[in-house]
Order: C-alpha cells, then sequence, then structure tokens
C-alpha cells in the first residue's frame, strides 16, 4: 500500500504541473504574440532571421479580441481598428514613415508622438507582415491583386506576374483600371492607341531594375506598377517610346497595387484562425491628384 501511495503521489505531482502548462498554452493562444507565430507558421516560409515583420508597437502578451489587416496603419485606421474593438493590427507597410520604423529622428516630431500615444492609449499591438506574405506560395499579395484584376485565367504560368490578356489598346486598359480603381489617377508612359496583350504587373516598389527587365521581354507590352523615382523607369520607358519601341507603363500607385493583397490577407486568415474577428480596412491613397 505504502508502495502503491508513492505512485500515486508521483502521478500527481506529474500531472499537476503538465495540465497547468496545457492550461496556459490554451490562454496563451489568443495572445498577439501566439496569432503571429501562428500567421507565419500557415504562410509555410521559414523563420527568417532578419526581417521586418515585427511587432511595431504593443506589448506580445496583449490578449487579442480581434483583428484588423490594412495596408497602413493610417491614424483613421487605428481609429477605426479601435471603434471595431480590434487590438491587433496587421499592417503591409511601415508604421512610423521609413522602412525599419526607425524612430529616432522623431523623437519630438507631434505626429509621431501622438500617432505613438493614441496606440499605446488604446492598448492596440501593431505587427508589420510584408516580408512572410511576399514569401507564401502564391505570393498572397500578388494573390489579392489578381482576385480585383480578374485575370487569374490570363496568367503566363501559374503562379505568375505575367499575362496575357485579350488585346486591347493602351487607352482602353487604362480605362478597365480606371474601373477597378475608382477616382484614381495613373501616370502612363507609352502611345494610347498602341496595341496590348503582354502585361508584366509589378506590385509595390520592387525597383526600377526589375520595371525594365520585364520591359525588356520581347513578351511584355506594358508593365502595370506601384511607383519609381521619376528619373529611374519613366526616363528608360521614354526613351524607348521615343525610339518607336512598342512598350508602355502604368503607373498605380504603391497602395492600389498591393492594397487588395491586405484584403486577401484577412480571408486567409479566416481559414485558420476561427475565434477571433477579422476585418480588412482600406487604408485608401496617400494624397488627392489636382
Amino acid at each position: 500500500m505504502k508502495s502503491g501511495n508513492k505512485i500515486v503521489i508521483i502521478l500527481i505531482i506529474i500531472f499537476i504541473p503538465l495540465s497547468s502548462m496545457c492550461q496556459n498554452s490554451s490562454k496563451g493562444g489568443n495572445t498577439a504574440a501566439a496569432l503571429i507565430e501562428q500567421i507565419i507558421k500557415n504562410t509555410g516560409a521559414p523563420m527568417l532571421p532578419k526581417t521586418v515583420d515585427v511587432i511595431k508597437e504593443g506589448k506580445p502578451e496583449t490578449k487579442v479580441t480581434g483583428i484588423v489587416t490594412t495596408m497602413f496603419g493610417t491614424m483613421e485606421v487605428l481609429k477605426t481598428a479601435v471603434e471595431k474593438k480590434c487590438n491587433l493590427v496587421i499592417v503591409h507597410e511601415p508604421l512610423y514613415y521609413n522602412h525599419l520604423d526607425d524612430t529616432k529622428n522623431f523623437q519630438n516630431d507631434p505626429v509621431f508622438i501622438e500617432k505613438q500615444k493614441y496606440i499605446k492609449d488604446n492598448g492596440l499591438v501593431i505587427w508589420r507582415f510584408h516580408d512572410y506574405i511576399h514569401m507564401m506560395k502564391p505570393d498572397g499579395i500578388s494573390t489579392g491583386m489578381i482576385d480585383k484584376l480578374g485575370w487569374k485565367n490570363y496568367q503566363v504560368d501559374s503562379p505568375s506576374d505575367k499575362f496575357i490578356i485579350p488585346e486591347t489598346s493602351l487607352e482602353n486598359l487604362i480605362r478597365e483600371l480606371k474601373n477597378k480603381f475608382p477616382g484614381s489617377s495613373f501616370q502612363v508612359i507609352g502611345k494610347p492607341d498602341l496595341k496590348v496583350k503582354g502585361v508584366a504587373f509589378d506590385c509595390g516598389a520592387p525597383g526600377s531594375m526589375t520595371h525594365i527587365r520585364d520591359l525588356q521581354d520581347p513578351g511584355t507590352d506594358v508593365v502595370i506598377a506601384g511607383e519609381s523615382p521619376e528619373w529611374e523607369t519613366y526616363e528608360y520607358a521614354r526613351d524607348a517610346v521615343s525610339q518607336g519601341r512598342n512598350k508602355a507603363v502604368i503607373f498605380i500607385g504603391h497602395i492600389n497595387s498591393e492594397e487588395a493583397g491586405m484584403d486577401y490577407c484577412a480571408k486567409w486568415l479566416k481559414g485558420f484562425i476561427k475565434d477571433i474577428p477579422i476585418t480588412f480596412v482600406e487604408s485608401g491613397p496617400s494624397f488627392r491628384t489636382y
């Protein structure tokens, strides 16, 4: 009997901490840190030793009440998140005006101070989801953009950023894009009557050499891009057109070229996060054109 009692006591001692660990794990499942870990795991991408995809503001142990996905964590987006009682805001782009969110030059800046104070006062957690979503197969941002454009059946290879669309004029293609992005203005290099069917879509700001390599491709008539410095892709394309080459570029803006990817992100998250409200909130264009 004494031997039996010892075994029971040992089992109780072992069981209690294991049970406690399981309960803690379950309770911690909806913390910001746990959810972010789950999201990264579901991308299928390898863990990156160096990435911008880190918590920019807020406490990792925060219990998440709701998730907002968005392109930029603007003041308007943050206020909408608070109204919706969502305290985890997943942004695709920087929070504080530069790629690495380096704030050393903003410590006495009233715009930065007010934004940071609003985030802290409302207990928000801001996590950037940039590198990992682009590493998904297929790329999560591109998937959302292709859905918005309705061009999935036109992909040359799947996944791919190259498309063969029904032949049309550059002017008509611009009209089609204006319907997809109402109220937006584009910057265009190319002749309006140019016949186009081979399209390369370069979302965001991958760099002018990506645009130029696509323009060098004999199968590409037009590049649809987010943005580029005007002294780079713009000037290359202008010279190409002046030389009589049948090439064109349509810059639709960085946000227009990626934002639908964060809409897709919200839908994708709902596939494995079941017990937390998830909402996509548009950040919209940064400026108006007159």
